[in-house]
């Protein structure tokens, strides 16, 4: 079986009201995007910009890229995927991963503890779950006494986990239907899916700002790269990659408080292998990298541009757009 290549974007986009999306999510279908992935981190929530895209757009696949296992309870995470089901169904693909410790214990007040046996917990509970089962199971990390869906899925929904290093992209091969990786570089792909498996579908978020303004590129990937990869777990897959040494100045001057020494720490060199920039023609050719090392869906994020250069974006790196 070979995996089908697929072209996403991420949702929602930025500056463009939820209320205002359909004639967005409108030109995407028409465009050739065959699928739209949300993002949850301090913005809108995962579900409710897909809810919308389902109703707009019969043709879109719809996917959450992430929505953390630790935020929702069972029992609640299992009736918004049966809803999403019904409301999209056939074309919708749940994205489920750990989260970072500042969304779930920071933000929401929930400990952090065994991330990686809380996903494949959930993942395992919501196999039983919407396939209409009364759970009575007590997991590792939760339980749930005698849940039944009213109404289960009529297809299982593919279930995609988001991975960064070997134990949580085995468990995205083994009991997942696929991986979703996240701030790394087109060539740190072929490291990162050699542990998923074959004939997994590889979801990648990838970050780009396309423009030829070299001084924006680098401010905005600065502040991009000092967001992200000083938290614990981003800092802990670049040092799996081998990027310990390249980065330690960054964290060490962030642990220190000075956050303008971290942010000016970031080399040049790694904000052009994780921020996909330039012209529309060289942020195609490095797209399409990241796709010959493995990834079957690229869900690109557009960078730092108002809406009008957004939406030109939008139908410059659309699939089948001539390089």
């Amino acid at each position: 079986m070979t995996v089908p290549a697929r072209y996403g974007i991420t949702v929602p986009f930025p500056g463009v009201s939820l209320h205002d999306h359909r004639a967005w999510y409108e030109e995407v279908a028409a465009l050739g995007y065959t699928d739209v992935w949300s993002a949850e981190a301090g913005g809108t929530d995962a579900f409710t910009p897909l809810a919308l895209a389902a109703a707009w757009t019969p043709t879109l696949r719809l996917g959450t890229a992430i929505v953390p296992a630790f935020t929702r309870g069972a029992a609640t995470l299992a009736q918004t995927v049966a809803a999403m089901c019904q409301a999209a169904p056939g074309r919708f693909a749940l994205g489920l991963g750990t989260s970072s410790d500042v969304i779930v214990e920071r933000w929401n007040g929930i400990p952090f503890e065994k991330p990686y046996h809380r996903v494949r917990d959930t993942i395992r509970f919501l196999r039983s779950a919407l396939a209409g089962e009364k759970v009575t199971s007590d997991y590792e990390t939760f339980s749930v006494r005698g849940f039944r869906l009213e109404v289960p899925v009529d297809e299982m929904p593919p279930i995609l986990v988001a991975a960064l290093r070997p134990g949580m992209l085995r468990l995205a091969g083994q009991e997942g239907d696929g991986a979703i990786i996240n701030w790394l570089s087109a060539d740190d792909v072929k490291t990162v899916v050699s542990h998923v498996g074959e004939d997994k579908e590889i979801v990648a978020r990838i970050f780009v700002l396309p423009t030829d303004d070299r001084e924006l590129v680098r401010l905005v990937g600065r502040r991009a790269i000092a967001a992200y990869l000083n938290v614990p777990v981003y800092a802990a897959f670049h040092e799996w990659l081998g990027r310990g040494e390249v980065l330690a100045p960054m964290w060490q001057a962030w642990r220190a408080g000075d956050r303008a020494a971290a942010t000016e720490a970031i080399p040049d060199s790694l904000i052009d292998e994780l921020i996909v920039h330039g012209s529309p023609s060289e942020c195609r050719a490095h797209l399409a990298r990241y796709a010959a090392n493995g990834v079957t869906t690229p869900a690109p994020s557009i960078l730092g541009l108002g809406t009008d250069a957004l939406r030109q974006t939008l139908r410059d790196l659309a699939p089948g757009t001539p390089g």
